[in-house]
């Protein structure tokens, strides 16, 4: 009888263990499709947001902002890229499915359900929300405008010729949203930063956006590097060009001083190296382009912080 007893509670144990350790395989295959639909392993996305952002918290307080600024954008940026993510992948899954570079996604590949995605999506953004509430109500107000951008950009490739102008205001919206937490107001200069800011997104996308042309005009989707055809590339050192100078121009480039200069210089430097990849148009060339893009506004954004020193 003893025998008997021990034996049952022994593969009672087993049985235990046994679904313990699926549920915790179940667990961590989920956190792993997570990961890829927020392209963790992918941080040039969210650094892209990053540069641009943090510059204008250090233009609106001229100079250091404090850690609690830093930590509200740096954090609130991955996490709205993240929720962007989340929005990006529900509403292309269907186009994604023919083009070589996202077939595999989650949601696309039916790995991850549609509602589970926008769940997640929509816990990202309650958090950056709750770090936004921490600011001012300038600044929460603004919040509002920079979500229903981000919400809208992957339906724009649908009816607008050139969607990449709609994701560079969505990817430029940290610059007003930092002024307004630092100076309670949005004033002119932001909006001046944020147009320049735009063009530099209208490059590195339109850099994307040429990796998948091919896929793009056989499913029908709109995208900038269709829209402009031949003159893809001239018009991307046309937005780079056009970026560095209104930055230059607003930043004061001339009173800073050698350390913006530098910042810029370097960032011109990468521009150019990036019109000779995309020069014959070729996918990894192209890729490699838009990849290293977040180097062009750390460089910008180094040379701005050296320049208060």
């Amino acid at each position: 009888m003893m025998q008997f007893a021990t034996e049952s509670m022994a593969r009672v144990r087993k049985r235990g263990i046994t679904r313990w350790g699926m549920d915790n395989s179940w667990m961590i295959d989920r956190l792993k499709l997570y990961l890829d639909l927020i392209r963790w392993n992918r941080p040039a996305g969210w650094l892209l947001l990053l540069w641009p952002t943090l510059s204008a918290l250090w233009m609106a307080a001229d100079g250091f902002p404090g850690w609690h600024l830093v930590a509200v954008f740096t954090l609130g940026t991955i996490l709205m890229r993240s929720a962007g993510c989340c929005v990006n992948d529900v509403a292309d899954r269907e186009f994604d499915k023919h083009v070589k570079r996202t077939a595999q996604r989650p949601v696309t590949s039916g790995r991850l359900g549609v509602k589970e995605a926008l769940g997640l999506g929509v816990v990202l953004a309650l958090l950056a929300f709750v770090l936004v509430l921490s600011t001012n109500r300038t600044t929460v107000a603004w919040s509002f405008a920079a979500l229903a951008v981000t919400v809208v950009y992957p339906y724009a490739k649908r009816f607008v010729s050139m969607p990449q102008a709609v994701l560079g205001v969505a990817f430029s919206f940290g610059i007003p949203m930092a002024f307004a937490a630092v100076q309670s107001q949005v004033p002119v200069l932001a909006w001046g930063l944020l147009l320049g800011n735009l063009f530099w997104v209208l490059a590195y996308d339109t850099e994307y956006a040429m990796v998948d042309r091919d896929d793009d005009l056989k499913i029908g989707m709109k995208t900038s590097a269709i829209t402009l055809g031949q003159w893809d590339v001239a018009a991307i050192a046309g937005f780079y060009a056009a970026f560095l100078t209104i930055w230059a121009l607003l930043l004061d480039a001339p009173l800073r001083g050698v350390w913006l200069w530098l910042g810029l210089a370097g960032a011109a430097a990468q521009a150019m190296w990036h019109v000779w990849l995309i020069k014959d148009r070729s996918r990894a060339g192209c890729f490699k382009a838009f990849r290293l893009n977040h180097w062009v506004g750390f460089s910008v954004f180094a040379g701005l912080v050296l320049s208060y020193t």
